[in-house]
């Protein structure tokens, strides 16, 4: 039985037992099943292992989140979740140099979709890298223009000015 499921009956259990302590009278009890419900619904929402990959990897610790990663079941997690997890197996495989890999990886990253940006400029510029390692100048040349699209907010300027000349010179 898909986890999700069991997450989210626990979840309308909950919610169930804070309406029947707010209908009975039980007011502080409703207040603190309230937070409780909220806290069980975001960890039905999202997944616990994917947000210990994002501590480790913030904390440039890439082999714990390794190990984290490949607990997950990528089956049991929702669709942008599914895209997380591949820009997260991408960002870990290219640090040990896995380049067709981790091309695999981004690339299903942005089939499955990423919710915010600079998460797809992010994705669009490791591609870069990647096809510019590779001696392709024409597909690098057009990730980076798809990475400067998606960077509005300039998040990633410095790293696409390092990348555009890394490209220029093959």
């Amino acid at each position: 039985m898909d986890t999700r499921i069991i997450k989210g009956l626990i979840a309308l259990a909950s919610l169930g037992w804070t309406v029947s302590l707010f209908v009975r009278g039980k007011w502080i009890s409703g207040i603190f099943m309230i937070l409780l419900t909220a806290l069980i619904v975001l960890l039905t929402l999202r997944s616990i292992r994917l947000i210990l990959v994002f501590f480790y990897m913030r904390q440039q610790k890439m082999d714990k989140a390794r190990t984290w990663l490949q607990r997950i079941n990528p089956e049991h997690l929702w669709k942008k979740q599914k895209g997380y997890y591949f820009f997260l197996m991408g960002s870990v495989d290219i640090q040990t140099n896995s380049l067709a890999q981790s091309e695999k990886y981004f690339r299903s990253a942005l089939n499955h979709g990423l919710r915010m940006d600079h998460d797809k400029a992010a994705v669009y510029l490791n591609l870069a890298v990647i096809t510019a390692n590779k001696r392709k100048k024409r597909e690098a040349i057009t990730f980076l223009n798809e990475a400067k699209r998606f960077d509005s907010k300039g998040y990633l300027k410095n790293d696409i000015k390092q990348v555009s000349k890394m490209v220029n010179s093959i």
